[in-house]
């Protein structure tokens, strides 16, 4: 079974592909990071990464794709450029049939260091360690797509979902259903939107 991680963003995407294996075994197959600079049109930015990502899942059949989740921090033009690419990942799945899956960072840091708040450079540890990589994958936005793939392809050796976008709304809305790293998330969101809140 193929799993595709998307770590979405405008300047740089990182893109991670895995095959899940039984007993948690994941072997790596490709991942490469696809890039936009600032000075092309908005338009042409999108239109570029999403190519690209057209290319992958149609080239790759991924049973599966895994995406980070968008957090609306206050670096409002990144999130925009996290939260366009998203779209556009989710819609040529959907187009596909392909189920999408959303994680948290921490959901991705806990699942495959074990610790949620594991900095970059543990997860990238681990990630060469797991797929066993001669050498660690760079930049970070690679090491972080293949994170997610992994996260997912364990996720469903287990038996989850194969779509956890439905589940995260309704445990979010629900709070007892959630998981820690999803109340932490949506505990920062909402003293977030407090904050913007106060200052209009």
């Amino acid at each position: 079974m193929r799993i595709i991680g998307i770590d979405p963003g405008l300047t740089r995407c990182g893109v991670g592909v895995v095959t899940a294996g039984p007993s948690r075994k994941v072997s790596f197959e490709h991942v490469e990071v696809l890039t936009s600079t600032a000075d092309m049109p908005l338009p042409a930015r999108i239109r570029r990464i999403g190519a690209s990502i057209e290319r992958l899942l149609d080239g790759e059949q991924p049973a599966g794709v895994a995406l980070e989740r968008v957090f609306a921090q206050d670096n409002v033009a990144s999130v925009m450029g996290v939260a366009q690419i998203s779209g556009v990942v989710m819609y040529l799945a959907e187009e596909r049939g392909i189920p999408v899956a959303l994680y948290t960072p921490n959901e991705v840091k806990a699942q495959v260091t074990g610790y949620g708040s594991a900095d970059k450079a543990q997860v990238t540890t681990m990630v060469t360690r797991l797929l066993g990589l001669a050498a660690p994958p760079k930049p970070a936005d690679a090491a972080d797509a293949l994170a997610l793939a992994i996260t997912h392809a364990w996720h469903l050796g287990r038996g989850g979902a194969a779509n956890r976008m439905e589940r995260f709304e309704r445990t979010a809305a629900t709070p007892g259903g959630e998981t820690p790293a999803q109340r932490a998330w949506r505990e920062a969101e909402s003293k977030l939107g407090r904050r913007r809140g106060a200052r209009t």
